[in-house]
């Protein structure tokens, strides 16, 4: 009968090598009796003199040769090929978990990297015995330290490997001083920790690099070419602040791209049908969740097309990249942690895990919705369509003395929309969701609360009640609303939230205040468990954004002296002929050929036809934005490529940090990136940024201003 084989590929990290040398139980005595290493022997490495001075303590400088003598020289890793039970394999991991069932029966469990996992058997029976002292030495290593681990394959079974311990071999000594328990949270300036000791952090950034894997292989078969964009840039006012980055020659400065856009359009100029890149970009925005400083987008850019080309070719990448994670990963549950582990049967591929969730397989065409009707439906232009339920204008059946209570707006727009909770009448009611809501609309976020248009009223049907709850509504905008057919079969429990806001048409802002309560309170109803989770992915295009915004004062945009900027960049195309005239009459009103791709009320990217005439680039930038000679003498190099016969283009970015946390089931990038930085922009593991020594500002051409001066400025 053929013994079973390993079919993982990257079973361990085995690494073929052809002169493998194997520990037996004829344990080499250099380190065979190994104990724990002092436990400044970590600082030893530090402030030990003795190698670097010739009248250093010899002795402590020998005890620090024999100590890296027994670290640095271990046997290689086994080749896949050879895990066939009764075979002799080496593995490397970290000594995770020590059973020790008597003095001469010891299990241990070996954490290896993204392959199946390994545990060792000791025992002996005899005392002196080759056997009892691989025993001791596997009782003396620390636990959590690196080790090199050789034995005899037992048993190959559903994803375990089963060793006969041979030998042994510490690669370092895991510190007493750090403490590890189930669920440790270390903090920021260990990540490194974290990520050891975090099967869902470590699961999410193994994830990433086959996503990012099945994205790339798409776009090959597609016969993009991949193309590597300059990170030194220069200062140009595309909408976002920009890092800058001083040189040695006075005065002059680089800025870190906010986005490969201007190169990417001169690539459409050079000749490059199909563009993309797994691109670094840099915006100093304020942070949240779903944004960090630095971030990564999956950029592409096609020429000779249109945007109806480019989210086809999205729609491609999305509905082949999901059936191939799920041939490759199982989700599983740990605690209230969802995320996907490799499938990592040893015969047939077939996992043994199976957490019952598979990532959604979505079809193509995906549903399209213009921004117009995003925010009417769902108040933002973001929308998440898991949630049942929509806004609707209800202001022209409410009674005036109901929106003087809700609002001092001046003949504003009133929307609401209704929840049904899930309930089973015992635990669950009718009164404790009453509670529940009081509780909610008690601790509302600022922006809602605060909001000078009004916070967002609530009030819960019930039939044993006046006017079944709703009597602030008066007995005719009772039966007003309930006339209507989103009201019309209201039942006992629902929620009805009603807002209002200013009377005017939306002009490119992303949400309203009912769009985001809506969000947050299907949120919070699915967290207290009255509305069931969705594990669905809901994509849709929201499209014909308008082309301009009117300035907020926060973001600087182009500069321009117009009174508003553009809603994406200022290389957006007009949308049609009409919107084209609507550049001279009334640019507000145009719309713009963009397109933005949404997912449960996340913006996964967004694209856009780009301007490819020259002349049309500069009449907007100069003409509608009203940018100076000098503002638009920043972007001289991509009207010189435009003006050198550039084909018709259209591209799109897709922010590949946030597509990798919504795939892993966790709401904030940080979880999907190494090393992420705080929401102060810090890398506390490394602890930058740092502050500048009084050489480099003088080596830049620097000086720090007072604050006397920057407070002067910003007035």
């Amino acid at each position: 009968m053929a013994q079973p084989r390993v079919s993982l590929r990257r079973l361990c990290r085995l690494i073929p090598s052809q002169n493998s040398r194997l520990y037996t139980s004829r344990i080499n005595p250099h380190w065979q009796s190994l104990k724990c290493p002092p436990r400044n022997s970590q600082r030893l490495l530090h402030t030990s003199p003795a190698l670097a001075s010739p009248s250093g303590d010899k002795v402590s400088g020998q005890k620090l040769r024999e100590e890296w003598a027994q670290y640095s020289q271990f046997p290689s890793a086994s080749k896949a090929a050879d895990f066939v039970e009764g075979n002799k394999v080496t593995v490397h991991g970290f000594l995770l978990r020590r059973r020790v069932k008597s003095s001469k029966l010891v299990f241990a469990d070996i954490q290896v990297e993204n392959g199946p996992s390994v545990q060792v058997t000791s025992t002996f029976k005899e005392d002196g015995s080759p056997e009892q002292l691989v025993t001791k030495a596997l009782r003396a290593v620390p636990l959590y330290s690196p080790v090199s681990v050789t034995g005899t394959v037992a048993r190959l079974h559903g994803n375990r490997i089963d060793l006969d311990l041979d030998a042994i071999q510490p690669l370092n000594a895991f510190p007493k001083g750090i403490i590890v328990s189930e669920g440790v949270q270390f903090p920021a300036s260990a990540r490194h920790l974290q990520i050891r000791f975090s099967d869902p952090l470590r699961s999410r950034l193994l994830a990433r690099p086959q996503i990012g894997f099945q994205l790339r292989k798409t776009l090959n078969d597609l016969d993009f070419t991949e193309v590597e964009t300059p990170i030194l840039f220069k200062s140009t006012p595309e909408g976002a602040r920009e890092f800058l980055v001083p040189t040695r020659r006075r005065g002059l400065a680089y800025a870190l791209p906010q986005s490969p856009q201007q190169y990417k359009q001169i690539l459409m100029s050079s000749g490059i049908r199909g563009y993309y890149q797994f691109a670094r970009c840099f915006r100093d925005e304020d942070l949240r969740a779903d944004r960090q400083p630095e971030f990564t987008q999956l950029d592409l850019e096609m020429g000779f097309a249109t945007g109806e080309d480019v989210m086809r070719t999205v729609e491609t990448l999305v509905t082949q990249l999901l059936p191939a994670l799920n041939a490759q990963f199982n989700v599983v549950r740990q605690g209230d942690d969802i995320y996907p582990v490799p499938k990592r049967d040893l015969n047939n591929g077939e996992s043994t895990e199976n957490g019952g969730l598979q990532w959604p397989e979505p079809t193509a065409p995906f549903l399209r919705l213009t921004y117009d009707e995003a925010m009417t439906r769902f108040g933002i232009d973001k929308p998440d369509l898991r949630i049942p339920f929509e806004l609707h204008r209800v202001d022209h059946v409410l009674p005036a003395q109901f929106v003087s209570m809700i609002t001092h707006t001046e003949q504003p727009i009133v929307e609401a929309f209704r929840i049904r909770p899930q309930f089973d009448g015992e635990t669950v009611t009718p009164g404790t969701i009453a509670e529940f809501v009081d509780k909610l609309m008690d601790q509302l976020p600022k922006p809602l609360a605060n909001n000078p248009d009004g916070a967002p009223a609530a009030l819960m049907f019930n039939s044993k009640k006046p006017l079944c709850g709703l009597s602030s509504l008066g007995f005719e905008g009772f039966d007003a609303l309930t006339s209507m057919e989103a009201f019309s079969d209201l039942e006992d429990g629902d929620v009805l939230v009603f807002q209002a806001r200013k009377n005017a048409p939306f002009q490119g802002e992303g949400s309203t205040a009912l769009g985001v309560a809506r969000t947050h309170f299907y949120r919070s109803f699915v967290s207290a468990g009255l509305l069931p989770q969705s594990f669905d992915l809901k994509f849709l295009w929201v499209v014909n954004f308008p082309m301009f915004t009117p300035d907020d004062g926060i973001d600087p945009g182009q500069g321009g002296q117009a009174g508003f900027k553009a809603t994406h960049h200022p290389f957006t195309a007009p949308l049609t002929e009409a919107d084209v005239e609507m550049l001279a009459t009334d640019p507000l009103k145009a719309r713009a050929d963009h397109y933005d791709l949404v997912v449960n009320g996340v913006e996964l990217g967004g694209g856009s036809r780009r301007i490819h005439l020259s002349s049309m680039q500069e009449y907007v930038m100069r003409n509608i934005l009203k940018m100076t000679d000098a503002g638009l003498a920043q972007f001289s190099h991509l009207l010189e490529a435009l003006r050198a016969g550039c084909p018709p283009h259209a591209g799109f970015a897709l922010g590949f940090d946030r597509l990798v946390a919504i795939l892993t089931h966790t709401d904030s990038v940080r979880d999907v990136i190494a090393f992420p930085k705080s929401m102060k922009g810090e890398d506390l593991t490394v602890k930058s940024p740092s502050k500048m020594t009084a050489q480099q500002l003088e080596t830049y051409h620097l000086a720090i201003a007072k604050k006397e001066e920057v407070n002067k400025q910003d007035v």
